[in-house]
């Protein structure tokens, strides 16, 4: 890409994000090197998103903060009853037997690297709750970021399951028996969710949060260093960002899936000494298929990288 502008970018990142968007879809991307140098590259860097589960980024760094405080230790045991289980990829599935009880630091763990609703609706809860999270994100000088339920709430405001209606698996089976036609809303477009300010983000202010985290400036030395390094273990989304990386490119990231919406952002490690590039790329309201809302967050995330690696290596001394 030597002599390739920052504008020409982002034309090839438009044209690409088509197919992503499909006919209904809306992709926004925010990406610049972590260092501050340069130009950034942009697509409706402004627009707000569905965050789906990106926002379990604003919560581990909420709590993390009560740890530096000191009024949350790592090793604390949190218990866990059956009805506070969500869909998730490990505790719900898993544990299906009453007398769960697991570490701050192990639910840390199992919300980021595979985005575990129940241990994100736990964080959330000794976070000190939306409230508390979104107050956490204005200290790092962040807007365009609202945090205003757990998974419990999102996934119920997506398909319009009460609040009264019961535990959560409890009352999404009953709703799915009696409209059996919400499973179309599975991987569509929902325009009343995918226009809700509520529990979204710009893709701009989600790559400040990341580059205040990256930074150091966000929190202490050591809980900067768990959060980046549980972002680096993240299992979901290899075909998102990580999924056109070359293996010198790194990505520390966290994905995020609900109906048209697919989401990822975080941090790409350039090889050498080139440095690192913050990028968020968030996808709503989307009918393309899920191959190829991943494809198009892969062959962006690429393009990113291409651009400031040998941007880089062009204006280099």
């Amino acid at each position: 890409m030597a002599g390739v502008d920052a504008d020409a970018v982002t034309s090839d990142i438009a044209a690409l994000a088509k197919t992503g968007a499909g006919s209904t879809g809306v992709v926004g991307v925010a990406a610049w090197r972590l260092d501050g140098t340069g130009p950034s590259v942009l697509l409706n860097p402004d627009a707000r998103f569905p965050m789906a589960s990106t926002f379990k980024v604003a919560v581990a760094g909420a709590v993390l903060k009560r740890v530096d405080d000191g009024s949350v230790s790592l090793d604390r045991m949190i218990p866990i009853t059956l009805d506070e289980m969500v869909d998730s990829e490990v505790i719900q599935d898993r544990f299906i037997h009453p007398g769960v009880s697991l570490s701050v630091y192990n639910l840390l763990e199992l919300m980021l690297t595979e985005s575990d609703n129940t241990a994100t609706d736990v964080m959330l809860r000794l976070a000190g709750g939306p409230a508390a999270v979104n107050a956490w994100v204005r200290t790092q000088g962040v807007d365009a970021f609202s945090v205003d339920g757990g998974t419990d709430e999102i996934i119920r405001r997506y398909y319009g399951v009460s609040a009264d209606a019961g535990p959560f698996h409890q009352a999404m089976v009953a709703k799915f028996a009696a409209h059996p036609e919400l499973a179309r809303l599975d991987n569509g477009p929902n325009p009343g969710f995918d226009n809700d300010l509520r529990d979204s983000a710009s893709p701009r202010a989600m790559g400040h949060l990341l580059t205040r985290i990256w930074s150091g400036a966000a929190l202490s030395p050591a809980s900067n260093k768990i959060l980046i390094e549980m972002m680096g273990r993240c299992r979901t989304g290899a075909g998102r960002l990580r999924g056109q990386m070359p293996a010198d490119s790194p990505v520390a990231h966290k994905t995020g899936t609900i109906g048209g919406t697919v989401n990822d952002v975080g941090v790409v490690t350039l090889p050498g000494k080139a440095g690192q590039v913050v990028l968020a790329v968030f996808i709503k309201g989307s009918d393309a298929t899920m191959d190829q809302r991943e494809q198009t967050i892969a062959q962006i995330g690429r393009s990113v990288r291409d651009y400031f690696l040998f941007r880089n290596a062009d204006t280099r001394p």
